[in-house]
Parts: structure tokens; C-alpha cells; sequence
């Protein structure tokens, strides 16, 4: 196998992996446009079919770890806590249903943190980027800084309607799609710089 064959290999899987990381995040800033639109147009039934649909999810997961417990033997083994996580699941995905307009406030946490979670990611490709001389870092640290802005006023500010949060997360997705889109431009100099 030829030398430059062999170099080619790797340098594609950089391009490859940063793409499939940029991708992954406009996935990530759309299905927030998404929620926020749901939240903007239907708060009430929106907060309530993902109340149902999480409580699905933890009671099936619960049912799953309680069988499995005693399926695989659990009870004998010291460090399985199957039965104790599948209880709490099964609970909590109960009172998800049960109680899904009360949870409406965990759900604006969950939202922000999720928001904050995405900025953080964006400074961390913003300081890479600073690494191996790209001069955009700049703009992609801006646009993280909005998001984070967006992403704390969502967890601090309780009495926020959820048409307002539905809004601010359009704007956050946005922005965060810009960022993306920016660093996708850069890609192939990144990829340059970092195999010289």
C-alpha cells in the first residue's frame, strides 16, 4: 500500500468525525426549534405529551430492570441495585403521568440546561478552533455566549410563560445552527492545520 495511501486514511476520518460532529449539533439546535415552536403554538398539550411520554419511558425501563433483576439473579449479586433503579423508574414514570402539569418547571430546567449543555460544547470548539489558528473562534465564542444567555434566563426565570421560552428557544436554535453552519466553513482548514 502506497505511503500517501496510508496518511490519506486518517486525514479523512478527521474530516469525517468533525462533520459528523457538526451535523450532530444542527440536529441538536433544530430539534430545539422544534420544541420551541411546539411550546410556542401548544404549551399546554406540549408540556403534557412529554410528560406521557417520559413517565412511558421510565415505567418501561423500570419493568425492564425490575424482570431482568431477577432474571439474571440480581438478589445475588452485591453491586446490582436493578430492582431499587427499576422501582424509582417505575415511580417516577407514574407520577410523570399521573402528575404531568406539575412537572411543567423540571421540564424549563431540563430545556435550559440542555441550552447551557450546547453553549459549553460551542466555547470548547471555539477554543479548538483558537488552537490551530482559526480566526472565526471569535464569532462561534459570541454565539455560544448568546446561547448560554438564552439557556440561564430559561432555568433562573421561573415566572417566564412557556410561549415566551418557546421563543427564546427558536432564537437559541438559530443562533446555534449559525454557529454550526461557521464551522462547518472551516472544516477543511482545520483539518489542514492540524495533520501539517
Amino acid at each position: 500500500m502506497p505511503k500517501t495511501e496510508v496518511i490519506k486514511r486518517p486525514i479523512e476520518k478527521i474530516g469525517w468525525d468533525l462533520k459528523k460532529s457538526a451535523w450532530s449539533a444542527v440536529i441538536e439546535s433544530l430539534a430545539i426549534i422544534i420544541f420551541g415552536i411546539l411550546m410556542i403554538v401548544w404549551p399546554d398539550i406540549t408540556i403534557a405529551v412529554i410528560a406521557n411520554i417520559l413517565g412511558a419511558i421510565f415505567i418501561v425501563s423500570g419493568i425492564y430492570q425490575i424482570i431482568n433483576y431477577f432474571v439474571v439473579k440480581g438478589q445475588n449479586d452485591f453491586f446490582n441495585n436493578g430492582l431499587l433503579v427499576g422501582v424509582i423508574s417505575l415511580l417516577v414514570g407514574i407520577a410523570a403521568i399521573v402528575i404531568g402539569d406539575s412537572i411543567a418547571n423540571v421540564f424549563r430546567i431540563i430545556i435550559g440546561i440542555w441550552m447551557i449543555y450546547e453553549s459549553l460544547v460551542r466555547v470548547n470548539t471555539a477554543i479548538k478552533l483558537h488552537s490551530v489558528g482559526i480566526q472565526s473562534w471569535k464569532y462561534i465564542v459570541i454565539i455560544a455566549l448568546i446561547m448560554l444567555a438564552l439557556g440561564l434566563f430559561v432555568v433562573f426565570n421561573t415566572g417566564a410563560i412557556f410561549q415566551l421560552i418557546g421563543w427564546v428557544m427558536v432564537v437559541a436554535g438559530i443562533v446555534g445552527i449559525v454557529g454550526d453552519v461557521m464551522f462547518m466553513q472551516q472544516i477543511n482548514t482545520v483539518v489542514d492545520k492540524l495533520t501539517k
